[in-house]
């Protein structure tokens, strides 16, 4: 009888070590590690965490392409909490018509802000109204504003020709330098020709200070 129970617990110790070692072995062969981007992505929400992609092109590249019909359709993500109707009243966040170029947090707007935009200083400008509504957290640490933000740098152009076409005073700028096609010829060629847009800038650059100087008023 005892010779029955140990050759039954000889066979069961056995198994059990080799389904362990076989275990072990099938762990190390197929070994996986923790993927660097987890899940799906999820429009509208930011990713924190992640390494640095390819530089973003200034936003007034993608302002040369903008449409303002495509920004209206964007901003339906802001419509719970704002609206862009001359006169409008405020809801859960501003009414926004008029904003683009007037000062940041402005009184006039009758608007109970967080002290993290009232502090910031400046005016909406494309630069800064591209990087607000990018990250608004970033943008202004300490915002009440949940929104995570619009990584997509056409969005944000879209959308701020469309806030811009209601009662916006800003003009679109000129292409960043870097957009300009090069030229054939030889290397001094370009550098002849810089020469004409920075005589040219200074007759836009004096209509643009007269068109902020309202905003800056506010």
């Amino acid at each position: 009888m005892n010779d029955r129970f140990n050759t039954i617990a000889g066979w069961a110790l056995g198994a059990g070590i080799v389904l362990l070692g076989g275990t072990l072995v099938t762990g190390e062969i197929f070994k996986a590690e923790r993927p660097e981007t987890m899940g799906y992505p999820i429009a509208g929400v930011e990713e924190e965490g992640g390494e640095a992609g390819e530089a973003e092109q200034p936003i007034a590249h993608f302002l040369q392409t903008a449409d303002a019909a495509r920004g209206e359709a964007v901003f339906r993500k802001c419509a719970a909490c704002h609206n862009t109707n001359q006169g409008g009243a405020n809801g859960l966040g501003p009414n926004l018509f008029g904003v683009m170029g007037e000062a940041i947090a402005s009184p006039s707007r009758a608007f109970a802000f967080s002290s993290a935009l009232t502090d910031h200083g400046g005016t909406w400008d494309w630069e800064n109204m591209s990087a607000w509504l990018k990250s608004p957290r970033n943008f202004a640490q300490g915002t009440k504003m949940t929104f995570a933000g619009l990584s997509d740098p056409q969005d944000r152009a879209d959308i701020m020709l469309y806030l811009n076409q209601h009662g916006g005073r800003l003009t679109i700028p000129p292409p960043p330098a870097a957009d300009a096609p090069a030229e054939g010829g030889d290397a001094a060629a370009p550098a002849g020709n810089a020469a004409a847009p920075a005589d040219n800038a200074a007759a836009p650059a004096a209509g643009n200070a007269a068109e902020a100087a309202p905003g800056n008023a506010q």
